[in-house]
């Protein structure tokens, strides 16, 4: 018989290895996406998130040879998402409504590290940053992002 878990709670024993094959969630851990781009999840808290990916020009790179601004974008965003699903009841879900990125500096073969926090949450909004950086420390692009949490009728089928 599978048991039904908390986000945060599965996210937290999928991180320190005690996550049971018959424990779940409500929401899909880990996502397609973060699968295809190898992103993964290093630390979790109620409304915060790190996700990180091994990033490299020949795989992730733009026209210069620099990594992607694209790929920072979802970076930011799966860690955000991340960051706000540790905060969804079962008959919740959400939506990102907004993401602005500023791009600081350029980073080539690295660990880059998005660190997601909400900065004011509400009932229904939440709005977060998110800082990422490179393997020396040094942030690459600075996100602020709203994110909606859907209830009930409104959560139903997403």
């Amino acid at each position: 018989m599978n048991t039904q878990l908390p986000v945060l709670e599965y996210l937290k024993k999928s991180l320190d290895g005690t996550l049971s094959t018959h424990e779940t969630t409500h929401m899909n851990y880990p996502t397609a996406i973060s699968q295809t781009l190898k992103l993964r999840i290093v630390e979790v808290g109620l409304g915060t998130a790190k996700v990180a990916i091994d990033a490299t020009p020949p795989l992730h790179g733009n026209q210069q040879g620099t990594i992607h601004g694209g790929l920072l974008c979802e970076l930011a965003d799966a860690a955000i998402g991340t960051a706000h699903s540790t905060l969804m009841q079962e008959d919740e879900t959400f939506a990102s409504i907004d993401l602005k990125i500023n791009f600081f500096r350029p980073s080539w073969d690295a660990v880059l590290t998005a660190s997601a926090r909400p900065i004011q949450s509400g009932n229904t909004l939440t709005h977060y940053e998110c800082d990422i950086t490179r393997e020396d420390g040094k942030v690459i692009a600075h996100v602020i992002s709203a994110v909606m949490t859907l209830r009930g009728e409104r959560a139903k089928g997403r």
